[in-house]
C-alpha cells in the first residue's frame, strides 16, 4: 500500500470486497446486506428491551407500513422500501445529528452505496421522487412508534421532533425485538418473496 493511501474497501462474510468509494453491483450479496442489518442497531443501541433494535427489524416495519399507507404500491417499490438504509450494513446506522455533523461526505458514500444496491436488484439508481416521498412517511411513521416504544422519548418530545400526518395508523403497529439471526431470517424471506411478486409481474 502506497504511503499516504487509505483502505477503502471492507472483506465482507460473503468473500465480497466492497469499496467504499466506488462500490459497484457485482460486489453486493443480500446475504451480507441481511446479516450486516441485522447486527446494527438503531438509536446507536439506546433503546428497551433484551435484544437491540435492528436496522433490519426497522426496514422489515418500514415496508410494512408502506403496504399500509398506499395498498396498491408496486412490489418493486416495496423492495425499495426494504433496502431504504441497506448501505448501513457497511456505514452504520447514525444518529441525525451525527449525520449533520459529517455533512457531505457521508451522505455522498450512502448515495453511492444505494445507486450500487439499486442497480444490483433492478432498482432505479435514484428513485423517482414520488416513491422517496412515500418511502421517507413510512420512515418517519416507523421512527415515531420507535421513539416512544423503545427509545424513551416522550410523546410530546416525539410528536415534536417526528412529526406525522398518519397518527391513526400508530395503534395498529408494533415494536418487534428478536435475536439477530432470527431477524437475518426474516429480512431474507421477505425479500425473496418481494422478489417472486416482481419477477411474477414482468
Amino acid at each position: 500500500m502506497a504511503s499516504g493511501s487509505r483502505r477503502a474497501w471492507q472483506r465482507m462474510l460473503s468473500g465480497r470486497r466492497l469499496d467504499l468509494l466506488d462500490p459497484t453491483p457485482f460486489d453486493i450479496e443480500i446475504e451480507d446486506i441481511a446479516h450486516g442489518l441485522a447486527f446494527v442497531a438503531r438509536w446507536n443501541g439506546q433503546t428497551q428491551g433484551d435484544w437491540p433494535y435492528s436496522v433490519a427489524e426497522h426496514s422489515i416495519l418500514v415496508e410494512e407500513i408502506l403496504i399500509r399507507l398506499y395498498p396498491t404500491i408496486e412490489p418493486l417499490w416495496r423492495l425499495a422500501a426494504l433496502l431504504h438504509d441497506a448501505p448501513e450494513y457497511v456505514i452504520g446506522d447514525m444518529i441525525s445529528p451525527v449525520k449533520a455533523a459529517l455533512g457531505e461526505e457521508y451522505g455522498a458514500m450512502d448515495e453511492r452505496l444505494t445507486a450500487a444496491i439499486h442497480r444490483r436488484f433492478g432498482l432505479p439508481a435514484t428513485l423517482p421522487a414520488a416513491v422517496k416521498k412515500k418511502i421517507k412517511a413510512a420512515d418517519r411513521i416507523s421512527a415515531r412508534l420507535e421513539a416512544v416504544e423503545i427509545a424513551g422519548f416522550s410523546q410530546s418530545e416525539a410528536k415534536r421532533l417526528f412529526p406525522i400526518s398518519n397518527s391513526e395508523i400508530l395503534p395498529s403497529l408494533g415494536i418487534t425485538l428478536r435475536p439477530p439471526a432470527t431477524v437475518r431470517a426474516a429480512y431474507l424471506e421477505r425479500f425473496r418473496s418481494l422478489m417472486e411478486l416482481i419477477d411474477s409481474a414482468r
